[in-house]
């Protein structure tokens, strides 16, 4: 386990890193958010010994175990590699051609080691479900957390330009929920995350988060990015999202 030199007993950076989940004191957060190593969600609740521990939930195989970026696939033929695989699999090729050869094919590697990490096709559809929520739920502001609306939404577009298989992969679930009803559930907590963080966010801008306003909000921002999404219209998603951004900003 990882103590920030000895000092935070809070820290499991190292004792959690495989996972893409992990919690860091304040300290160690700051320093980190300042160094642009944290880039993905982030929930903050007290720790043991009074330390502020923060958890951290980042766009997986954008960092190192040393906090550093790196790009692309660069994390290996590993578990994080098959995620990355499944996800560009079903948003390329539809939820129904999601089978261990294709995922293996996908990620360069045999098709046993599929079924090492995750044994069931249901067990790769769920961790490739928490693993593209952890990718694209951070893009809701540009400053998690500082109530700066100019931050809301600022990324948003950018991130589905450079992460268009994220989306897609979760909308081919959503649609498939229509059809399967034992995928509602993973549906309903997909979005009970994204409206959670909008929530956390509407809250620190100084606009009260209830759930209607929150419904509304997230239900226009789906909307937009499904349109991005498939039509690719860039410029008719930025002013959208300026336009909501200034609604809100007049509730505030």
């Amino acid at each position: 386990m990882d103590r920030c030199g000895g000092w935070h007993t809070a820290c499991t950076r190292d004792a959690n890193w495989s996972s893409g989940q992990f919690d860091l004191c304040s300290e160690r957060m700051t320093a980190w958010r300042s160094a642009g190593r944290v880039m993905g969600r982030v929930r903050v609740y007290p720790g043991p010994a009074g330390d502020r521990v923060v958890r951290v939930l980042w766009r997986a195989g954008t960092m190192t175990n040393d906090g550093t970026a790196r790009s692309g696939r660069g994390y290996g033929k590993g578990r994080h590699a098959l995620l990355e695989a499944a996800v560009q699999v079903v948003a390329r090729r539809g939820l129904r051609n999601l089978t261990y050869r294709a995922v293996a094919e996908q990620a360069g590697v045999a098709h046993g080691l599929v079924v090492h990490h995750f044994g069931t096709r249901d067990a790769l559809l769920a961790a490739a479900l928490e693993f593209s929520l952890a990718n694209s739920v951070g893009a809701m502001s540009a400053k998690p957390g500082s109530g700066d609306m100019d931050a809301l939404f600022a990324g948003l577009v950018d991130f589905v330009g450079t992460n268009p298989d994220d989306q897609a992969f979760q909308y081919e679930l959503i649609l498939e929920a229509r059809r399967r009803p034992e995928f509602k559930q993973r549906v309903e907590r997909l979005y009970d995350a994204y409206r959670e963080e909008l929530s956390t966010e509407l809250d620190a801008a100084g606009i009260v988060p209830d759930d209607a306003l929150v419904h509304l909000v997230f239900a226009a921002l789906d909307g937009v990015v499904f349109q991005l999404l498939c039509l690719g219209d860039r410029k008719a998603a930025l002013a959208g999202i300026e336009r909501l951004r200034e609604l809100l900003r007049s509730l505030g």
